[in-house]
């Protein structure tokens, strides 16, 4: 009995860091993360990459992409909040991993990084087909682009793209602008256009096309131009947020430390902007910015504080509701002018922007519609790079009482004047034809 009581002490003792770092509603920033490798020798190649999430409090577990103990949940929990696939040549996963225990972990709200190159298996490109992207079908071809190119592309097919065509949003890539080019060499793909959860973050420039360099193109090629993406991200329905790039070496030291000159650009720039690219590309991936949280929907009547049961009809209403952004470190309040509350029942019967104070209060009021019924105060927020937000609560509202009603009711004077002129005519007439000779 003191051996079992010692061994459960043990397993708490070594469980509790693990739990500690887990993620969770109030510290939504991932925490433990798993790498798959196709080859333990990029641990140093991308050793940058890997670095910097190491500082800013990950813990990374690497592991080839073909170890037999692969496991991302034991005993129906799952052991990592986050998954980096570095292994685009990996035909089959080990252990217990496979394609769809992928899908399931991005199901159950955690984030993924996938990277491919020329060699992406069918396991990879299934993947990323599962997440929105499909990859050019053709394993030979790689983004080529005769305009866009660095100029220290010494192979001279122009395969190393300086692109610069970035997604304009600061909750996904930050507040400071990436002044440099980031480079890229690596495969092309495309958005599924069913999907419209994905979204290109790095674009090709118009005169890019996807095909293999070392063959003349005999058939206009498949992908061309804009509809070429460099990177894409998915935001899931759940909030799960996933990063598709078509290039491995794109997180590479090489290409970090790199400088760029784009063709026919005098700019000289003596480092790329892969790394601020990649960095803050991260931060958003892994929930460090662009993490939203509401409180509780909190509605009485104007000149009061409890929250009823009922409203009636044409009851005068306070709303309000308070937003967090995560920082990565703490909570800080969000600030926006675009959130709306609606009070539905079918449809939305009223529809109002809340102000807020800055303070991550938003409120607002209105007056309860003529119409009574069980009706839901809603507040559903969607915005580019943020997680999505979906309040609800349910009221029912009632008609007048029967001694709640207006004595004599203004509209009605009119029918007031009619009913007592008719008395009195018919009084008038009565007296004319009793007492007229």
């Amino acid at each position: 009995m003191v051996n079992v009581s010692r061994s459960v002490a043990l397993i708490s003792l070594f469980l509790l860091p693990l739990l500690s770092f887990s993620f969770s509603v109030d510290n939504p920033t991932d925490r433990r993360v798993l790498v798959l490798l196709d080859d333990l020798s990029l641990k140093s190649s991308h050793s940058i990459f890997f670095n910097t999430l190491k500082s800013r409090g990950f813990d990374l577990d690497f592991k080839l992409a073909e170890d037999s103990k692969l496991a991302l949940q034991r005993y129906g929990q799952y052991l990592y909040d986050g998954l980096i696939i570095f292994a685009p040549s990996t035909e089959r996963f080990g252990g217990s991993l496979d394609s769809k225990s992928i899908a399931d972990f991005v199901d159950s709200g955690r984030d993924l990084i996938l990277s491919a190159d020329t060699s992406a298996s069918d396991l990879i490109r299934g993947i990323a087909n599962e997440c929105g992207v499909d990859f050019d079908e053709d394993s030979t071809a790689m983004v080529i682009d005769h305009s866009s190119f660095s100029v220290s592309d010494v192979d001279g097919d122009h395969t190393l793209i300086a692109a610069d065509d970035l997604v304009k949003s600061d909750v996904i890539l930050g507040k400071t602008k990436i002044e440099a080019p980031v480079l890229f060499r690596g495969v092309a793909h495309s958005l599924n256009p069913t999907n419209n959860l994905v979204l290109k973050v790095l674009s090709a420039s118009p005169s890019a096309y996807s095909a293999n360099p070392s063959s003349k193109l005999t058939s206009p090629p498949q992908l061309t131009g804009s509809a070429i993406s460099l990177v894409s991200v998915m935001q899931a329905r759940n909030n799960a947020r996933v990063v598709i790039s078509g290039s491995l070496q794109l997180f590479s030291d090489r290409l970090f430390r790199s400088g760029v000159q784009k063709a026919g650009s005098p700019n000289n720039y003596e480092k790329s902007g892969n790394e601020q690219f990649v960095t803050e590309l991260g931060k958003w991936v892994f929930h460090e910015r662009g993490h939203l949280k509401a409180g509780s929907l909190v509605h009485h009547r104007v000149g009061e504080t409890d929250e009823p049961a009922i409203y009636r009809i044409k009851d005068d209403l306070e709303f309000s509701v308070e937003i967090l952004e995560w920082s990565g470190k703490s909570w800080e309040p969000y600030v926006a002018d675009d959130v709306q509350v609606q009070f539905y029942m079918m449809s939305p019967y009223v529809l109002k922007t809340l102000s807020t104070d800055k303070k991550g209060l938003f409120r607002t009021s209105f007056k309860v519609p003529d119409v009574y019924g069980v009706f839901q105060f809603k507040v559903e927020y969607e915005k580019l790079g943020y997680t999505t937000l979906s309040l609800s609560k349910q009221i029912p509202v009632r008609p007048y009482r029967h001694n709640e009603y207006e004595r004599f009711i203004p509209t009605a004077y009119p029918y007031y004047g009619a009913c007592f002129t008719t008395m009195a005519g018919f009084f008038v007439f009565s007296f004319v034809y009793l007492y007229h000779k």
